[in-house]
């Protein structure tokens, strides 16, 4: 498993960032953008100049497993 790592946003600028239609419109949401390589970077939407952490597509794929699975449920009320 490779660790993930930080990426300045102005080396993302070509990407397209989408966030979930459940966002809140306050800027309370997370970000993802699909990376040429195929890794997946993560921002915050409140800071979008601010740094991204990019994870591989395996790495996120077993967070959107446990996500679909409520393995993280207890972490919102």
């Amino acid at each position: 498993m490779t660790e993930a790592h930080h990426e300045a946003t102005a080396h993302l600028r070509d990407v397209a960032w989408i966030k979930s239609s459940y966002s809140n419109g306050q800027g309370n949401c997370a970000e993802f953008a699909l990376l040429p390589s195929g890794d997946v970077a993560l921002r915050n939407s409140r800071f979008p100049e601010g740094p991204a952490i990019v994870y591989t597509r395996a790495e996120v794929d077993a967070l959107l497993r446990g996500v679909k699975d409520g393995e993280f449920d207890h972490l919102v009320s």
